[in-house]
């Protein structure tokens, strides 16, 4: 996926189409936990689908919850989620940062052999 130390530096536009794929994956990501999180509301916490899109998108971008909640499972189903999302938040970011880095330390690596 990542070209080798010993080939020369990517160009731009093949970079840009491959942040653009990286983009595409963490979009995905989030995508996919947004609907685990407003599923889990929606069913353990009684809440409305409106309510729950905004208690797991607040909890995915790192704001907190909204509501308060009643019953077991939606407390426990909550905390879960939170630590998950600090999970994704990570992943997210590791997605989208490591192309860049990969360029930066590729670019630095080809300075250094000449």
């Amino acid at each position: 996926m990542y070209e080798h130390k010993g080939q020369p530096l990517l160009p731009r536009r093949e970079f840009a189409r491959r942040m653009v794929t990286h983009g595409k994956y963490a979009a995905l990501v989030v995508l996919i936990s947004l609907l685990i999180g407003m599923t889990g509301y929606h069913w353990l916490a009684a809440y409305a689908w409106d309510d729950a899109f905004l208690n797991a998108a607040m909890l995915l971008g790192g704001m907190g919850p909204v509501g308060t909640l009643s019953g077991r499972a939606a407390k426990i189903f909550a905390g879960v989620f939170a630590l998950y999302s600090g999970l994704i938040f990570l992943v997210v970011a590791a997605l989208l940062i490591t192309p860049v880095f990969h360029r930066v330390l590729h670019r630095f690596h080809l300075e250094s052999r000449s």
